[in-house]
């Protein structure tokens, strides 16, 4: 292992850190979830050790801290108690050291990505999941990024394959995976429309939608307008609902879900869709985002070149991590919301 620069500080697994800790599966953060002193990881083959500078909270820390729907422990997140030290994931912060056959990454480079146990001082991440910080962003914004930016680039580029002048109609569009998914639907050169609530209207015309619907005061269905791409993130609209508003050969990309079901979770939306979508002319289905640094670098030139910017609310503490969850959990969210590490 190459830590040259972290061992003048203590060898990794022995010196001291501050961390988020949960030792058991639960739904209120504040309940499961402490700031504690615990011992530094050390990176193994194809890792890399991180010091986070930020880390960010996103739709998919709920179902990690609650254990919940019930498939998500099998999925290799610790049956009966948490295996992973807390739910963080997102993550920006500086090479400290790297562990055998990890080409590409030296201790002092600045990097963004994805790891495990990220509401830390230290977190380790594998090597593939790891990108060059953008130029000319914040430790702070680049944390926002990852996982919520990933799935907005798949979900736009991948599954609902959006072309210049076709339109799109993203619900959930000031959310972190909306934010993004706004802002990439208008660089493919899409048409866009975002669906929000009244509190959160300016943020998505800001962020470049050609117009806005406020769900409280506006019916999607009965405006009758159809669409070449909807992107449902994190909702939980009918799926005939949904399938109203698509165009007859367009196509739905369902991103999650707001339920919090101990056996589908919010999932059965999309597995009734893809069942469906061989049987008409419409295009339905769903996908896990993939994590890795390709993705990662077209995200950072989109925001480098002023294409895309990351949203952020607003920043915690470490130690208030739990607050940061519940903040989200809440609904209140606009944007990211981000934990820094000083």
């Amino acid at each position: 292992m190459d830590s040259t620069q972290f061992e003048a500080a203590g060898p990794a697994g022995t010196r001291s850190m501050s961390a988020i800790v949960q030792r058991r599966y639960g739904g209120d953060p504040h309940a499961v979830l402490r700031f504690a002193e615990t011992g530094t990881p050390s990176p193994g083959r194809g890792e890399v050790l991180v010091r986070v500078h930020a880390a960010s909270i996103d739709r998919g820390t709920w179902p990690v801290m609650a254990g919940l729907p019930y498939p998500i422990r099998l999925a290799g997140f610790g049956v009966r108690r948490p295996r992973y030290a807390h739910p963080g994931r997102s993550l920006a912060g500086t090479v400290v050291a790297v562990g055998e056959g990890v080409p590409g990454h030296v201790p002092g480079d600045e990097v963004f990505g994805t790891g495990t146990a990220a509401l830390a001082e230290y977190a380790c991440a594998p090597a593939g999941r790891l990108a060059g910080k953008p130029a000319g962003v914040s430790f702070t914004e680049a944390a926002a990024v990852p996982v919520s930016g990933l799935t907005a680039l798949q979900a736009v580029r991948d599954h609902g394959r959006v072309q210049p002048g076709q339109s799109v109609l993203v619900i959930g569009a000031s959310g972190g995976v909306g934010s993004f998914a706004v802002q990439l639907a208008k660089a493919f050169g899409a048409e866009v429309t975002g669906v929000c609530g009244t509190a959160k209207v300016d943020l998505v015309r800001s962020l470049g939608a050609d117009a806005v619907v406020d769900h409280t005061r506006e019916d999607l269905a009965a405006a009758g307008r159809r669409y070449d791409v909807v992107l449902d993130i994190g909702g939980n609209r009918r799926l005939a609902e949904l399938r109203r508003a698509v165009g007859p050969r367009g196509r739905l990309v369902i991103v999650g879900g707001e339920t919090d079901g101990r056996l589908l979770g919010g999932t059965d939306r999309q597995i009734r869709a893809q069942l469906l979508s061989p049987f008409v002319s419409q295009t339905l289905g769903t996908f896990v985002a993939s994590e890795n640094a390709a993705d990662l670098v077209v995200l950072r030139e989109l925001i480098e070149s002023g294409a895309v910017t990351p949203v952020v609310e607003r920043t915690w503490p470490l130690a208030g991590a739990a607050a940061a969850i519940a903040h989200l959990l809440a609904g209140r969210a606009r944007g990211k919301l981000v934990v820094t590490v000083p």
